[in-house]
């Protein structure tokens, strides 16, 4: 938004600005915030950062947890949302070093960049650009609450289509089970609240290619993004759902992006479509290839399906991500490639033609990961597949061009698998994880931190009873 500071101020001045509000990203993906009056915001701001204790956000601990924060100007945008007048800034971590501030190798912006730098050194390419798509669901209700006594939660939308017999204020048009896709008004209840929230992203430079009901009748939706380069789309992700989610806070909704917040409905990826460029050149077409790909492609999937399993502990670091990547639900549950095939995990559109437009899509992805590391990792699995020219076809993952939900046992025991717990995909980041520290991309002890945090969570998951538990077991 701004080149200098005398650009902020002027704004600030002409829009009676009264606070700037920093955004910074914890370890596990979340926005968090802290905001100074916009008189105390000057050059010193800009050059020294503002401080903070890094520890409570996180992040392994080092010699010294103070840590400061500076401020991107480009990133700057006003914020509908807060009462008093505020002006928003995303920003980086540095640690603080002598003679200079040196970054923190494990502030995930920080670990985008560093992974933009490498792709560039390796002469590869000098822009990865890519486009997620936002699936998430939007409830009028929602309550949970878990003690040693008891769990439950409780979700609903008027929508929904368990809402048929209710006798209050009823008027139909409910959306039936699974059947949402595309629904029309007066079905489609949430179609005016898609295009306020994209008129938002628009604003803040957010280009929206689209949006439209999802498949799941409960209020699911999507809006899909123009593509763009791999900070900028981390960075518009972070923004994508903070709006999401306070616009429906705003209208007495609440958004969520939970992989699979309803047991039998679809659940919310996040599949990102993804292409190569060098120095404005695209990297990813070649008329005689398989569907149109260049080797420079086929080598960057190898790379990715090679070390997809242990990707996932960063791409799908839930215990409930887990339960979206099953069999019926348009959800990926093997590693291969096809064209134009919604349960293979890479998937090729076969309406993107021409060398500008050619790419793929990775589709086991959710929104419960931090998308700077989930970006970050998918590049760097790639750009190994390059480096060591992997060839998807002789590694065995395709194509697969048929409907893999179809096989039988027999024939699913033949290709490989995602992982099917958080466990299984934490055990392969374990094992397989060199190729995210090349180029001291990912720090060691950035792993090791993510890893130990998403043991402790599945330990609570696993460990606690759930309902179903008792409906299966309790008289036996």
């Amino acid at each position: 938004m701004f080149n200098t500071l005398e650009e902020a101020q002027a704004f600030c001045l002409d829009n009676d600005i009264k606070m700037i509000d920093f955004m910074m990203v914890d370890v596990d993906g979340r926005w968090r915030h802290l905001t100074i009056p916009v008189e105390r915001f000057n050059e010193e701001v800009l050059t020294d950062g503002i401080g903070f204790d890094g520890s409570n956000y996180g992040y392994a601990p080092v010699e010294k947890s103070d840590m400061v924060f500076v401020p991107d100007l480009k990133s700057a945008y006003f914020d509908v949302f807060e009462e008093i007048p505020t002006l928003g800034m995303i920003g980086d971590v540095y640690v603080i070093d002598l003679p200079e501030n040196s970054r923190f190798d494990q502030y995930p912006r920080n670990v985008v960049k560093r992974a933009e730098e490498y792709m560039q050194e390796l002469g590869v390419a000098t822009e990865f650009c890519i486009g997620p798509e936002f699936e998430f669901h939007v409830f009028d209700h929602v309550s949970f609450e878990v003690e040693p006594f008891g769990s439950r939660y409780d979700l609903d939308t008027e929508q929904a289509e368990w809402n048929t017999g209710c006798m209050d204020d009823n008027l139909g048009y409910k959306v039936p089970h699974k059947g949402g896709y595309h629904m029309a008004l007066p079905t489609d209840r949430l179609s005016s609240f898609r295009s306020r929230l994209t008129m938002l992203m628009e604003k803040l430079g957010i280009a929206v290619k689209y949006h439209h009901h999802e498949v799941g009748g409960p209020g699911q939706v999507e809006i899909e993004v123009e593509m763009g380069t791999l900070l900028e789309m981390a960075d518009k992700t972070m923004m994508t759902k903070y709006l999401a989610k306070n616009l429906a806070f705003a209208e007495g909704k609440s958004a969520t992006f939970m992989p699979k917040p309803l047991f039998e409905e679809a659940g919310n990826g996040m599949h990102v479509h993804m292409h190569l460029f060098k120095n404005g050149k695209p990297l990813f077409y070649d008329e005689k290839g398989y569907s149109q790909l260049s080797n420079t492609a086929l080598h960057f999937m190898g790379g990715i399906l090679t070390h997809i399993k242990a990707l996932c502990a960063l791409t799908n670091p839930s215990t409930n991500s887990y339960k979206r990547l099953v069999p019926g639900y348009e959800a990926p549950v093997t590693i291969g490639f096809a064209t134009s095939n919604r349960s293979s995990v890479i998937r090729i559109p076969a309406y993107a033609k021409g060398p500008l437009k050619k790419r793929y899509e990775l589709r086991n992805p959710d929104f419960t990961c931090n998308p700077y590391y989930a970006f970050a990792a998918i590049l760097m699995a790639g750009l190994d597949g390059v480096q060591k020219k992997i060839d998807p076809v002789k590694e065995g993952f395709g194509p697969y061009d048929f409907n893999l939900y179809d096989l039988s046992p027999e024939e699913q025991a033949d290709i490989k698998q995602l992982p099917r717990t958080l466990d299984e995909a934490l055990d392969a980041l374990e094992s397989d994880h060199d190729f995210l520290t090349k180029g001291d991309v990912f720090s060691p002890r950035l792993i090791e931190t993510w890893i130990k945090r998403r043991r402790k969570e599945a330990a609570r998951y696993n460990q606690l009873p759930q309902p179903v538990e008792f409906e299966m077991y309790y008289d036996l």
